[in-house]
């Protein structure tokens, strides 16, 4: 096995903004890349081929592909999309598909990426009332529990809060439309709850420090925010960036769950209300990484801003 500080990392998710941050913080760490992807001919797949990353075709629930996508990685940036009522079980399958692959292949170094608080579900307050979406919270605490125990000779699992790549396009769509179509955030999210943000350009300067030195952050469960700001103060910033009005209101119950996202949605933001990523910032930059702001995220994200 050749030296973990210099050898070839597998990227899952190589085409999201997680994965695409940690690809271009590889890069310019010299690191050779491969990216796995279901569409090699994808345009966001050749973008990465272009940029000199090698493209494999690859699906977790193809054992064969994962196996052959993995000849010869010393390292594998894993993540999977979070599970909910309507696909309960993609998160786990995939998660354990991936993991058990990369240790038949006697990968060293395996970095993680779940979400702030993931294996702390049952602290928060009402969890055992069910207040709050057990699907989500357990198998990201599963598949965290899964790459410890697999015997990696160095693990690591970052621990994102709120990526602030949600305010812009594609993600605000999701996250937070009535930004586009009214210049508003309407959430059941009180006007002084604090929320942790990230960038993810953040979280690959992260997983690439780990790659390139993986006994300093062996072991380690690193939860990743920038910034703690509340809704009203993040539409201040976009306000005063972008020109426009921007703000931010409270709905009631009634009106939070009359939002597309429903049930789902109102309790994951009143999630923030209560409970919150609750990321120590001091112990974040510990790490010695350098972090975006927000302000320098709308600052140089300033002119992809859609506000209504």
């Amino acid at each position: 096995m050749s030296n973990p500080t210099n050898g070839l990392i597998l990227v899952t998710g190589a085409t999201g903004k997680q994965g695409g941050s940690v690809v271009a913080a590889l890069l310019r760490d010299g690191r050779a890349v491969r990216a796995m992807t279901r569409d090699n001919s994808a345009a966001a797949a050749q973008a990465l081929a272009a940029q000199g990353v090698e493209v494999v075709k690859g699906d977790f629930n193809d054992p064969a592909s994962l196996d052959a996508a993995l000849v010869g990685v010393n390292g594998v940036f894993s993540m999977q999309m979070g599970s909910h009522p309507g696909d309960p079980d993609t998160e786990i399958v995939t998660g354990k598909a991936l993991i058990e692959a990369a240790g038949r292949a006697g990968v060293d170094t395996v970095v993680h990426t779940s979400v702030a608080r993931a294996g702390d579900q049952k602290n928060f307050i009402g969890w055992d009332e069910g207040r709050w979406e057990p699907l989500y919270w357990d198998n990201k605490a599963a598949v965290i529990d899964m790459v410890k125990a697999q015997g990696f000779r160095h693990w690591t699992i970052l621990k994102p809060a709120m990526i602030m790549q949600n305010l812009v396009p594609p993600m605000v769509e999701f996250m937070y439309s009535s930004l586009r179509e009214r210049g508003r955030f309407e959430t059941a999210i009180e006007p002084d709850t604090g929320i942790d943000w990230i960038a993810a350009q953040d979280i690959g300067a992260f997983a690439a420090a780990a790659f390139a030195d993986p006994e300093r952050f062996h072991s380690h469960e690193i939860d990743l925010a920038a910034d703690n700001l509340t809704l009203p103060e993040v539409a201040a910033k976009i306000a005063k960036a972008t020109g426009k009005p921007v703000s931010a209101i409270t709905l009631s119950k009634e009106e939070a769950l009359a939002q597309p996202y429903g049930e789902l949605g109102y309790r994951h933001e009143m999630w923030n209300n209560v409970e919150g990523y609750k990321v120590d910032l001091g112990a974040v930059r510990s790490w010695g990484i350098t972090l975006t702001t927000l302000d320098q995220f709308i600052e140089q994200n300033r002119d992809k801003f859609v506000i209504g």
